[in-house]
């Protein structure tokens, strides 16, 4: 799928899981909802950092495109170490590592950590990274006719105003681990998810998505699921502006809905 098919169904997966987290008497406290939404809505653009093409690798310059390009060499060196005789030989790294669950896991992980470690500076970067990406995905059109320094600085701002937001056990960053060196650890869960539902939509998409690596299926290692061949479509095609995207949408208003009033 397209950045913004992407970020819109991020967004709408983390609106999702807070109506079900309060319906499991986990409520979110809004902010935690909005900050949540916000990183789940970027993160889903994060997997495409291995190709020099996509959304990512122009989001913060010459800093992404250099990264893009590391990311992809990694990405294919590992295809290339892994592969079994069932896999294809290939010419780059696009659709393989940053695009299963393992490094779905490890991204949260690392925020994880990150959060922990560094407390509320760090929740600013990570929540930077992410306002950044979910404006390139969600409100693509207006980026496009910006400049990256009005991007970044409306990035930067939305991130210090949600970290301050966030930054106390009520508002917030102490929602699921409510002890005090747990506090923050949550904010790796929307970027897992995120990367996840990325794939997830890859995979509905006519190339399939590798989303089980390392898991090997018969004689391929980098199997690309997906639903049956006949029901597959083309990223940017009229199956993903028309019909996914709007069902996207609804998912994230009656995740909303439900989230904040079962949360009340």
């Amino acid at each position: 799928m397209m950045g913004p098919a992407h970020s819109v169904s991020g967004a709408a997966a983390w609106l999702a899981v807070g109506a079900v987290a309060a319906g499991l008497n986990h409520p979110m406290p809004w902010p935690t909802l909005v900050v949540g939404a916000l990183i789940c809505a970027g993160a889903a653009l994060a997997p495409d950092l291995d190709h020099k093409a996509a959304t990512i690798s122009r989001a913060f310059g010459p800093i992404s495109r250099w990264l893009c390009e590391v990311i992809d060499k990694l990405s294919f060196a590992a295809y290339r170490k892994t592969r079994k005789p069932g896999d294809p030989i290939r010419q780059g790294g696009h659709r393989t590592l940053t695009h299963t669950w393992l490094w779905a896991v490890m991204m949260g992980a690392a925020a994880s950590g990150l959060a922990w470690v560094g407390g509320r500076w760090a929740v600013v970067f990570i929540l930077f990274v992410h306002a950044v990406l979910a404006v390139e995905g969600l409100l693509w059109r207006q980026a496009r006719m910006s400049s990256d320094i009005l991007v970044w600085l409306l990035g930067a701002t939305s991130a210090w105003v949600l970290a301050d937001t966030l930054d106390s056990t009520q508002s917030g960053k102490g929602w699921l681990l409510t002890e005090p060196s747990q506090q923050y650890l949550w904010i790796g869960i929307p970027i897992v998810l995120g990367s996840i539902v990325h794939c997830l939509g890859d995979a509905l998409t006519v190339s399939g998505c590798p989303v089980l690596w390392p898991i090997p299926i018969g004689r391929r290692r980098w199997y690309p699921l997906g639903t049956p061949k006949p029901m597959r479509f083309r990223a940017g095609s009229k199956v993903e502006i028309k019909v996914l995207t709007p069902i996207f949408f609804v998912i994230g208003g009656v995740g909303a809905v439900g989230a904040l009033v079962f949360g009340a």
